[in-house]
C-alpha cells in the first residue's frame, strides 16, 4: 500500500515537473501549429533592394482581423504570402484568399503574388526563414527552395 502511494506520487512529481519545463530555444516551426508566431518578412535577392514592400505587405496583412499569424516571402518576381486563419473564420478560407489578394493586387500594382492558406505552405515558409536565418542556405538554394514552394502551391490548386 506504501508502495503505490509513493509510486503515484513519484510519478505525479515527474509529470508535473515535465510540464512546467521551458524549452526558450524551440525552432518556431515547430510550435507554429499551436502558438501565433509573426515571422519577420524575408528577402530573397541577388540585388538588395533599399525599400523592401515585404515588412509593408506584412503590415496590410495583419490588419485584416479574420488573419492571425503571416509569413511572407520576397523573391525577385514573386511575393509569398502564408497565412494562417482564425478557427471561426475557417468556412470563408475561399472569399478571405479571394479578398487578400484582391487586396494586394490593388495596393502594390507591380508585384505577382501567390496568396496561401494552407497550412503546409505556411510551414514551408517558416523553415526556410529559420535555414536562412542560422546560415543553412545560400541565395541560390532559398531562391530554389522559394520555387519549390511556389511550385507546390501550384500543384495544389
Amino acid at each position: 500500500m506504501v508502495k503505490k502511494v509513493l509510486v503515484s506520487a513519484l510519478v505525479c512529481v515527474i509529470v508535473i515537473m515535465g510540464g512546467c519545463s521551458n524549452q526558450p530555444n524551440e525552432k518556431k516551426s515547430n510550435v507554429s501549429l499551436i502558438k501565433k508566431t509573426q515571422p519577420a518578412p524575408i528577402e530573397i535577392n541577388f540585388k538588395q533592394k533599399h525599400n523592401s514592400i515585404a515588412f509593408q505587405v506584412r503590415e496590410e496583412v495583419k490588419k485584416i482581423d479574420e488573419i492571425y499569424d503571416v509569413a511572407v516571402i520576397e523573391g525577385d518576381h514573386q511575393i509569398l504570402v502564408s497565412y494562417k486563419v482564425k478557427h471561426l473564420q475557417r468556412f470563408r478560407m475561399k472569399k478571405i484568399e479571394k479578398n487578400l489578394t484582391k487586396l494586394l493586387n490593388k495596393q502594390f500594382p507591380n508585384h505577382t503574388f501567390i496568396v496561401s492558406s494552407d497550412y503546409k505552405i505556411f510551414l514551408e515558409a517558416i523553415r526556410l526563414k529559420e535555414d536562412l536565418e542560422y546560415g543553412n542556405l545560400s541565395n541560390k538554394v532559398a531562391k530554389k527552395r522559394l520555387n519549390k514552394i511556389i511550385k507546390l502551391k501550384k500543384e495544389m490548386t
